[in-house]
């Protein structure tokens, strides 16, 4: 699949999103192949990690491609969405192995959420980390996902980057523990990606596994289907189908609140 490129080498498998055209916009089968991945991990011995990042020098993943939405006309399309994001979401996060993401550029929406998922995020300067759907599209993100984000960073910092739908940079991100390391450039980040992936590729992968395992069990868990009101108010509003248009069309959306 060209929207996805694979490969593994000495025992790192490297993903990259390849629509830079787009910047790296997902589509569904993108997600579903990130996912067969993380899965086919579990299988293999020989895979000991995996290094996430995107092609092109503008962005890792700038969320779901918005054109998706254009045939939602129900509810059920809204929470089969959600659901599969949320589905993807615990097969990256539940992966055996050390996940990295390697960030230059825009890391949002989606893409955002894949990165919050991974184990460990470096990111060159260039990075812009949030979920601007305040401005942009008036949805919302599942309550799953809105518990991972608090995990990492605390609501303070989730409410105020979805209220104000501003994007996180690269030193306040470094400061708040939103990213692990920061490097100079594209060329220095992916260097040191490799570095770190081929790194705890090395370690005890029982250890590894457990820890993961370990941190999953302490986080307060989401009964499935839990949140699917708030979804749905968003997702079947005016105010979301006004938001998709506004963006596809390239202007701004006018908010009614219903």
């Amino acid at each position: 699949m060209d929207e996805l490129l694979y490969e593994l080498r000495d025992g790192v498998a490297y993903v990259t999103f390849n629509r830079p055209q787009a910047r790296n916009a997902l589509t569904f089968a993108m997600y579903e192949r990130l996912a067969e991945i993380c899965k086919q991990a579990n299988a293999e011995r020989a895979i000991r990690a995996i290094l996430i990042t995107g092609a092109g020098d503008k962005a890792f993943a700038a969320g779901t491609d918005i054109s998706q939405f254009r045939t939602f006309d129900k509810e059920q399309d809204a929470l089969d969405y959600e659901a599969r994001i949320d589905r993807v979401m615990n097969v990256i996060e539940r992966c055996r192995v050390p996940t990295i993401a390697a960030i230059h550029g825009a890391c949002t929406g989606g893409g955002a959420s894949i990165a919050a998922c991974c184990d460990l995020r470096i990111a060159s300067r260039t990075m812009k980390y949030g979920f601007p759907v305040a401005r942009t599209l008036g949805n919302c993100l599942s309550l799953a996902s809105y518990s991972r984000l608090v995990y990492l960073v605390g609501p303070g910092l989730v409410k105020d980057i979805v209220f104000r739908a501003r994007l996180v940079e690269a030193d306040e991100a470094l400061a708040k523990g939103l990213i692990n390391e920061l490097c100079d450039d594209q060329a220095s980040l992916m260097q040191r990606a490799e570095e770190i992936a081929r790194l705890v590729a090395s370690h005890a992968p029982l250890t590894l596994q457990a820890t993961k395992e370990a941190l999953l069990r302490l986080r307060p868990s989401v009964a499935h289907g839990e949140g699917n009101d708030l979804v749905l108010r968003c997702y079947m509003s005016e105010d979301f189908r006004e938001g998709m248009e506004a963006f596809l069309n390239k202007r701004k959306p006018v908010w009614k609140g219903k």
